[in-house]
Order: structure tokens, then sequence, then C-alpha cells
């Protein structure tokens, strides 16, 4: 039976992931430039699935409402360490944007 498996040809590494979250990144900066920034509603809702997406690819447990919450300043029930990743990411992205902003 283990015959039948799907066997990928790749492997998911660091850096498979590391490549993942910049694209996430980039996609973000591009929404941004193409005219979402004007509506801050739709930015921050970007930037919240966008930080989301990037850390469940790095198993992170959170759902969407939890990183919701998490940005929302409310206390959410979750391994800390995953708290942690998610506000970690939400600086590096404001980081990021401001330089982006800036060199616009």
């Amino acid at each position: 039976m283990s015959d039948f498996l799907y066997k990928p040809k790749y492997t998911i590494t660091d850096e498979v992931l590391t490549l993942a979250a910049n694209i996430a990144a980039i996609t973000d900066v591009l929404s941004i430039n193409s005219g979402m920034g004007q509506n801050p509603k739709l930015r921050r809702g970007n930037r919240i699935r966008t930080i989301h997406s990037s850390l469940a690819i790095e198993n992170n447990s959170l759902s969407l409402d939890q990183v919701t919450a998490i940005l929302d300043g409310k206390r959410v029930l979750a391994p800390p360490q995953d708290i942690c990743e998610v506000q970690n990411a939400f600086r590096v992205y404001t980081s990021v944007f401001r330089r982006e902003r800036a060199n616009g």
C-alpha cells in the first residue's frame, strides 16, 4: 500500500519557508502600492491575513480570528510562542511598510 502514497519531489526546508514568507510580504507591498493603501481597513485586513498565512506555513497553530484578536490587543488562550510570533511578524511587516513608503 505504501507504493501508492504520493511522494513530492521537493522538501520543505527553512529556505523554502523563508522564501514563501518573503513572497507574502512582497505581495502585501504590491497590493498597497496598487491602490489598496488608500483604504486602511482593507490594508490592515490584508496584513492580518498575510501574517496568519505566513505563520501557518511555519506551523503556528493560531486561527485568523486569534491573530486578529492579538493584533487588536485582546487576550488569547494560545501557546506563548505562537502569540509572540504574531506580535513579532506584525512588527516586522510594519517596519517593512514604513521603509517602503519612505523610499516609495
